[in-house]
């Protein structure tokens, strides 16, 4: 039956809530930043059905590919709150290359997923601007993605982003290597803050304690607690490739701090019968951890469990190599620290000396 009053004479796509137009734009706007991240191996441009990639062009010999994905978490939440959306992109991208990077492989192509219930072209071009920027950081293309626009599936200016990247590194390459040791060095690079895990942990003490995002942070005050949550992760693909590179077999193991910190993380690229020994005196504690820390009350071992601490990736390189690894990173822009050192595994695969050194508010 039609033609009755409370029947549309003709439906729409963008009457149901959903943008082709709007989508259209998004593609047009980010045309630069995508194109800014080619590099050798890429064919064709964004906008078609799939994006290609030439792996000879990369110049591999024996090649493996390696592949990542991930997301960003309840960070995004801290970034739709405050309406701030230039460097959750760079996140996406470093959760992904370096996991690949761990692994030795260097990242050559990105895709990533942006779902929302209304498409925003500008904040959904300054998301993917912050995604470009992390392609460049990592010497990755970004080939393609998807914008789907869900209205009923997201709320308000809701949105989610995924990313996707893929690697390669040579066969003989591939790390862990088989080679640990007793006596072996653990190396730390510094993070740049929070990272991207943790999150929900950190929005429940904002909530909790009636913080506003926009006031200046406890722990750095010449910036919103907002904007200071929001520093991106840092991306270690380019001195780590390079480091690699340069010196053989010298870094045997690499391990990437995420969720589940220093205690999670390293065992996943140890032999069950090697233990790490980390001296927490050698961690240099952000003071946004000791921040964290004072304002929930919260203990060591679980502070160790969830956060970074300040140390973002492990290093993991033969004793005699260690001073020669240190330094060509620290050449590269990296804050290296010597942590601690392998040795025969009795329980824990992480045994921990001293204490963390933490401050609390500013």
């Amino acid at each position: 039956m039609s033609g009755s009053d409370d029947t549309p004479s003709g439906y729409t796509y963008a009457a149901a809530g959903v943008d082709i137009d709007a989508g259209n734009a998004l593609v047009k706007a980010i045309g630069p930043a995508v194109r800014s991240t080619e590099r050798p191996g890429v064919m064709g441009s964004i906008g078609g059905f799939g994006g290609l990639f030439d792996l000879a062009a990369a110049c591999y010999t024996s090649p493996l590919l390696v592949a990542a994905t991930d997301g960003v978490g309840t960070k995004l939440r801290v970034a739709i709150e405050a309406k701030t959306f230039d460097t959750v992109g760079i996140d996406l991208v470093a959760m992904c290359v370096n996991d690949l990077v761990v692994q030795g492989a260097e990242p050559l192509f990105f895709l990533d997923y942006y779902a929302c219930g209304k498409l925003d072209v500008e904040a959904a071009t300054a998301v993917v601007a912050g995604i470009a920027e992390g392609c460049r950081q990592a010497g990755s293309a970004l080939i393609g993605g998807e914008t789907a626009e869900m209205p009923g599936m997201y709320g308000g200016d809701d949105f989610d982003l995924a990313g996707f990247s893929v690697g390669a590194v040579e066969r003989d390459a591939v790390l862990p290597r088989a080679t640990l040791a007793v006596g072996d060095v653990v190396l730390g690079l510094t993070s740049s803050g929070v990272h991207s895990n943790g999150y929900s942990l950190v929005r429940r003490l904002v909530a909790d304690h009636g913080l506003d995002w926009q006031a200046p942070a406890p722990f750095d005050a010449e910036q919103s607690l907002a904007r200071a949550l929001l520093t991106p992760t840092r991306i270690y693909v380019k001195p780590l490739i390079a480091a690699l590179k340069a010196t053989g077999d010298a870094i045997k193991a690499l391990a990437h701090i995420t969720g589940g910190g220093l205690t999670e993380n390293l065992p996943r690229v140890l032999p069950d019968e090697l233990a790490a020994r980390i001296d927490l005196a050698t961690v240099p504690a952000l003071p946004v951890f000791g921040w964290l820390a004072e304002l929930g009350k919260i203990d060591e071992n679980e502070l160790l469990r969830t956060f970074n601490c300040g140390i973002g990736m492990t290093v993991v390189v033969a004793a005699d190599r260690a001073d020669e690894v240190a330094a060509m990173l620290g050449e590269a822009g990296e804050t290296v620290v010597r942590l601690g050192t392998l040795e025969p595994r009795d329980s824990d695969a992480v045994v921990y000396d001293n204490h963390l050194t933490l401050g609390g508010a500013a």
